[in-house]
């Protein structure tokens, strides 16, 4: 599965059914492979807003 994110994560146009059907072959439902599907990209998604909009990090420093 994290081999499956990775991949989504930095190189999407390089996913393919073989991928999907490895993850299949691993016991994971075609509803859990839509659920990391989709885990990825809502937080390729958010990245990118913050980024494109300047956001940074919170300090987790307690000054």
């Amino acid at each position: 599965m994290l081999r499956y994110a990775d991949k989504l994560t930095r190189t999407p146009s390089a996913v393919s059914q073989e991928d999907v059907d490895s993850l299949r072959s691993l016991g994971f439902s075609d509803a859990a492979v839509l659920d990391i599907c989709m885990v990825v990209g809502y937080f390729a998604f958010v990245n990118r807003l913050a980024d494109g909009l300047g956001v940074e990090l919170e300090s987790t420093d307690s000054e």
